[in-house]
Order: structure tokens, then sequence, then C-alpha cells
């Protein structure tokens, strides 16, 4: 079975004449291992069905299962569980928090599990140097690059060993030679580590690195093509 799965999925926003329709009934397979771009242009409805695959949003009609587990008979609890025990997240604009150092954002992850300092510290230390910033575990974000805080991000999004990495626009705040570092680590640990990564951009530079290409557009799949029939 595929890992995520979206079955007919619709979202609606409001009512009456205000009523926007972000999903128009898509169907979508993941499959375990896989490297998906996810593009559109604004208002396509890319954001929604990543905001439903990472459980912040919850579909009008259809269906989202994960491993064949059906997401909407699940509470909020239990949402909640399946993002933090499957799910990573790394964002364009890094949220690190400003006063914190590298490993103590990798470890927030783990804070919220429960674990304790002597528990989860070995485990941030790990993802840090699996990023290659192994050396810069005290620094705080101020005293790090763009690329070294998205780093810290995606050590911060793998710490909990996610099955699955939600990149929203990963490289969009970074230079061209730092986005490609990061693209080469997103695609490392996705074929070392078998995460399996989904990544929204507007970047076609980007794109390259992904074995699959989904395009949105006015609430639909307008495409969905293996990297090597897209190149």
């Amino acid at each position: 079975m595929p890992l995520i799965e979206l079955r007919n999925v619709t979202k609606i926003y409001g009512q009456g004449e205000a009523q926007v329709r972000a999903l128009d009934g898509i169907d979508l397979r993941i499959d375990e291992g896989e490297f998906a771009a996810v593009m559109g242009p604004s208002g396509s409805g890319k954001s929604t069905a990543m905001n439903i695959i990472g459980c912040l949003d919850l579909p009008t009609s259809g269906s989202y299962l994960f491993n064949g587990v059906e997401v909407g008979g699940l509470d909020r609890k239990q949402r909640a569980l399946l993002r933090r025990n499957y799910l990573g997240f790394v964002f364009q604009g890094f949220n690190l928090l400003a006063r914190t150092s590298a490993v103590e954002n990798v470890e927030l992850p783990l804070i919220y599990r429960g674990m304790k300092l002597a528990e989860r510290r070995p485990l941030a230390m790990d993802a840090l140097a699996r990023v290659g910033l192994e050396g810069r575990a005290k620094h705080t974000p101020g005293e790090l690059s763009g690329g070294q805080q998205q780093r810290v991000a995606i050590a911060r999004a793998i710490v909990t060993q996610p099955a699955v990495l939600l990149a929203d626009e990963p490289t969009g705040n970074l230079d061209t030679k730092t986005s490609h570092e990061i693209m080469e680590l997103l695609v490392g640990l996705n074929r070392d580590q078998k995460i399996t990564v989904l990544m929204v951009t507007h970047e076609p530079e980007m794109v390259s690195y992904a074995n699959r290409v989904v395009h949105f557009l006015d609430g639909k799949i307008a495409s969905d093509t293996r990297q090597q029939e897209a190149a």
C-alpha cells in the first residue's frame, strides 16, 4: 500500500459567494522512499494539500490515508501523535529560536516527547552530525549562515526519525550555491535513510533533484510525472 494516499479529497473554505474550493477532488499516492517535488502557482492548492498531509488541516470531503490508516477517523490527540512520530517539517524561514543554541533547537521535538536531557542530547548531536554541523552545536542562529540555519532546521526535523519529511520552499531564502548544498543533503537523507520527501518549491532548478514532479493548478493535479519523463 502507498505510504500516503489522498482519495477524491476536496477542501472548501468559506460559504456562499465567498466560497473557495482550494482542492477539487484530487487523488494522490506517495510510496515509501519517494522524493516528490510539488509545484504550482499561488492559490493552486499545493499548500492546502501539504497541510492535509501534515495533519495540520482536514479535508472537507474525501479520504486521507497514512500507511493505510484513515486520518479522518483519528481524534485531535491521535493526529498530533501521528505528526510527532512520523512527520518532520522544514520551512522556508527556518523557524529557529533566536536565543537558543543549535543543539537546543534540534532537541525541541524530543522535549515535546518528554525526553530527558541525558537521552535527547546524544540524539540531537547525532542529527547535527548527519547534516554536517557537529562543530556548530553551541552556536545560536545569529552566529550561523542561512545555509547552516536551514541545516539546523533539517536536523530538528529528522531527530525524531520521521517516515516523511515535508519541506516547504526549503531553499527559498538561500543563494544558489547553498540551495544546491541543501538539496544534496535532502537527496542523501532520502537515499541513505529512506526518508520519504515531499517538497514544495517554485524553483525549477531544485525540481531536478526529485524523482517525481506533481503540478497543481486550480485545486486539481494538472500533471504527475516521473523525473526522467519530465527531463
